[in-house]
């Protein structure tokens, strides 16, 4: 793995932060009804995304995860002035305004959706390192997976081909403690969802998803694994969302102070004190960061606001048609 450097440890901070805030402007715009339908954040599990990309060759690696799927393309590379426009449904957007919050894609940058239907995402993942392997490709695919998603049948199934193939893929299951709003300990008899992986004699583990350090490590060697025709990982990184799963949820199932004490441990936080004790940076490099970081917000804001609606002839084009479509009469 590529070490740990005050520059991996300053690009971290710069990096979560402006996902943070990114993430925070899209929650404010869409109280202004700007950004419709469901909008799903990634408030507190920024480490798990910068521990995956310090492992990652971005240069042939690729990723698939379901609908928190804002930052993720802007980590992969993608300008995140036009992920905003496709939140806001301009034409300047990743998918010209069509796909919308819950379907970010960017296939110039690897970045393979965005998935709305929870767990569709892992077979997907399977099938993209499927076609790495058939044309003999050195990339890996990392597939994440929410632990609502890990009670699919499709796990069971992709798990079992994919063990059987040899397939280079990471699969990663973003642990944050609720399928929606509904706790881990009242989905199954067993909390270690890590231990799923077991049955397939699949090399398979907790990772401390608070932590970059922690995931980068565990991410790099099952990378490495799967790049060296060792065949697939199964990570369970245990996280936490300071949000409701999307901006609809009350939050009945869990108390203000639960939030809180996560807080206490928050990634972003924990990367400042390691600057700021390791002396990597001081208090005005943080505060010409922060700048900096709201700087950036502000201009993906303003991109969006006045990006232009894409014409209506676009939702046509985006159709697939056959014209000569058998046993469908086309004159009555």
């Amino acid at each position: 793995m590529r070490k740990i450097t005050k520059e991996v440890y300053l690009n971290w901070y710069e990096e979560m932060l402006f996902w943070r805030k990114f993430e925070d402007k899209l929650a404010a715009v869409y109280i202004q009804q700007k950004v419709r339908g469901f909008l799903h954040l990634y408030n507190g599990q920024e480490a798990v995304l910068a521990g995956a990309l310090h492992a990652m060759d971005l240069t042939k690696d690729r990723m698939i995860t379901a609908y928190r799927n804002h930052v993720q393309p802007i980590g992969m590379g993608e300008d995140p002035k036009r992920v905003m426009a496709e939140l806001f449904g301009k034409a300047t957007g990743t998918s010209k305004g069509l796909g919308g919050s819950m379907h970010i894609f960017s296939k110039e940058h690897r970045f393979y959706g965005g998935h709305g239907i929870v767990g569709g995402q892992i077979p997907l993942g399977a099938g993209i390192a499927f076609g790495d392997k058939y044309h003999e490709r050195d990339s890996v695919t990392l597939c994440f997976f929410g632990d609502g998603a890990a009670r699919q049948g499709s796990l069971h199934e992709t798990f079992n081909m994919a063990m059987l193939w040899n397939l280079p893929v990471v699969f990663v299951c973003e642990n944050n403690g609720y399928a929606m709003g509904t706790s881990v300990e009242r989905t199954a008899n067993h909390t270690d969802i890590w231990k799923l992986g077991l049955g397939y004699d699949m090399p398979s583990g907790p990772v401390d998803g608070m932590n970059p350090i922690k995931v980068a490590e565990a991410f790099d060697e099952a990378i490495e694994r799967a790049r060296t025709g060792g065949g697939p990982s199964f990570l369970e990184v245990k996280t936490y969302r300071y949000r409701g799963h999307s901006m609809s949820d009350a939050q009945h199932y869990r108390t203000k102070a639960e939030v809180e004490e996560y807080k206490k441990i928050d990634p972003i936080t924990q990367v400042k004190d390691i600057i700021l004790e390791k002396k990597y940076g001081t208090e005005e490099d943080i505060k010409a960061i922060d700048k900096r970081v709201k700087s950036r917000v502000s201009e993906c804001e303003k991109f969006a606001e006045e990006s232009p609606y894409p014409e209506k002839n676009v939702m046509y084009d985006a159709v697939y048609e056959q014209e000569d479509y058998p046993f469908i009469p086309h004159k009555l």
